[in-house]
This record gives structure tokens, sequence and C-alpha cells, in this order.
């Protein structure tokens, strides 16, 4: 899920591409997000860039 955010992909078109509804991707995103402590989807994407997703 990193990678698709680091791609700078809106949660629609993660979504497309994972086949799996909007709200699911969001919750994802959220998730992993607080699993980070990342603030927003930068520092989501920075964070799957210094460890190697990316």
């Amino acid at each position: 899920m990193p990678v698709v955010v680091a791609r700078g992909l809106s949660t629609t078109e993660i979504a497309g591409q994972l086949v799996i509804f909007t709200s699911t991707a969001k919750t994802h995103v959220n998730r992993i997000m607080a699993k980070l402590h990342a603030h927003d989807r930068a520092q989501l994407a920075i964070a799957a860039y210094e460890s190697g997703l990316v």
C-alpha cells in the first residue's frame, strides 16, 4: 500500500489498482499512517522510499 501512495495516487486510483472499495483503501492508508506516525501522505511516501519499498 505505501508503494501506491508513494506514486502519488489518489484514494480512488489506489482502490482501482488494488480492486478494493475506495473506503477500504482510505482505511488502509489511514491505519498505515497511524502505525508509522506519519502526519500526511508525503511523510508516508518518504517512509516508503527510505525503507526501500519504492
